[in-house]
């Protein structure tokens, strides 16, 4: 979504529960679930472990389906999204994305803007999992760090990348959520 400034830093989060449990799962968790990598090309050298995710295909219509990492993280995830969306969204809309999105060590995601429809209309949340001093997420060509106990809003529909240089993968929770407004927005359209 488009939310006027490149990044918005929405503060200290707890995310310690939902630390525990995403480096917990085990490496073919990672990998089960090849959707994201195979359908978009920035993707290649990421691995995911998907909560939920909206079905594509029959977008505007909001299908959202449970995959393979809802059983394993909901219990966890759940309580941290429903905190950080009372404190900064208006109720009432709807998760359409979640997941825990790794990119490896050494590698990078290149330079993007996210293009799927969807993409602007839901607000595009980061919780860090694991990081390091040689990872850099750029938007709108400002490099920025991401510390872990925050989250933050970035802004998908300007072009953003990130680089990890480092010799450690970086975890990060994401999750996308439509408010309200927005969905009368495509029942109006």
């Amino acid at each position: 979504m488009d939310i006027d400034t490149p990044l918005r830093n929405l503060g200290p989060v707890d995310s310690a529960a939902l630390i525990d449990a995403v480096l917990a799962q085990p490496d073919e968790a990672w990998k089960e679930d090849q959707y994201r990598q195979e359908v978009f090309d920035v993707h290649k050298a990421t691995e995911s472990i998907v909560l939920v995710f909206v079905d594509l295909e029959h977008w505007p219509e909001i299908v959202v389906k449970k995959e393979p990492g809802w059983n394993r993280l909901a219990d966890a995830a759940l309580p941290l999204m429903n905190d950080i969306l009372s404190r900064f969204y208006p109720p009432g809309g709807t998760v359409i994305r979640a997941m825990a999105a790794k990119l490896l060590a050494g590698q990078k995601i290149t330079p993007h803007v996210d293009k799927h429809p969807s993409f602007h209309y839901g607000h595009r949340i980061h919780i860090p999992i694991t990081t390091n001093p040689r990872v850099r997420f750029m938007i709108d060509g400002r490099p920025y760090q991401f510390k872990v106990g925050e989250a933050y809003e970035i802004n998908n529909q300007m072009m953003h990348s990130v680089m990890n240089k480092g010799d450690e993968d970086r975890i990060t929770f994401i999750f996308d959520y439509v408010p309200p407004d927005q969905i009368a927005a495509l029942s109006a359209a």
